[in-house]
């Protein structure tokens, strides 16, 4: 059963080894001035673009709010041996009257390459998958951004197609590739 649309979610840690998703604390304004500073994250996220540490502890903040207004579910992406944060991903719930969540990711461009993104994908998508009134994740990449794409097809997600002029972006309104995940397109855990 699903909790009173009043209470507010509780953040999870996820374990994706070699990292761990968890909520983001104050410590992690480095990564997050670091993130304003890539020529694409902030156009597509809430990052901002200044290293003020008001800015950036209003970042988080905000991600905490996410929990309590029901939108979603915002986490670092954090070294399980270090806890230091590397990324974010996300699930947000906008559609899930139909159940639909979708998932959004970005990595540190200093720790891009390793894997990051792969396995918080992986994970977030697993326990997304897992919980009540989820039957479809989406995820949404630009054309160009080849290796976000090869990140979510080694997940299992399936592009379903191009959506014209799906988002605005700058200012501008971009294409956007549809990406879906089912339960069905997930790993077999069964031995056999």
């Amino acid at each position: 059963m699903e909790p009173e649309a009043s209470v507010a979610l509780v953040a999870p840690t996820i374990e994706a080894h070699p990292y761990r998703l968890r909520p983001f604390s104050m410590s992690d304004t480095g990564l997050i001035a670091r993130a304003g500073k890539d020529p694409h994250i902030p156009l597509i996220t809430s990052v901002p673009t200044s290293d003020d540490p008001t800015l950036l502890q209003a970042f988080i903040q905000r991600q905490h709010r996410r929990l309590i207004n029901r939108s979603g579910y915002s986490l670092a992406i954090a070294d399980a041996a270090t806890d230091q944060a590397v990324g974010q991903v996300g699930r947000w719930l906008h559609n899930l009257t139909h159940g639909i969540a979708s998932i959004g990711y970005w990595v540190d461009p200093e720790q891009r390459r390793r894997g990051a993104a792969g396995h918080a994908l992986a994970a977030m998508s697993r326990w997304g998958l897992s919980q009540p009134h989820i039957d479809r994740l989406e995820l949404y990449l630009e054309p160009w951004n080849e290796g976000s794409w090869h990140t979510a097809e080694s997940c299992g997600y399936q592009r379903e197609g191009l959506m014209r002029s799906w988002r605005r972006i700058a200012g501008q309104r971009k294409d956007l590739f549809m990406y879906s995940l089912l339960p069905s397109d997930l790993p077999s855990t069964a031995g056999g």
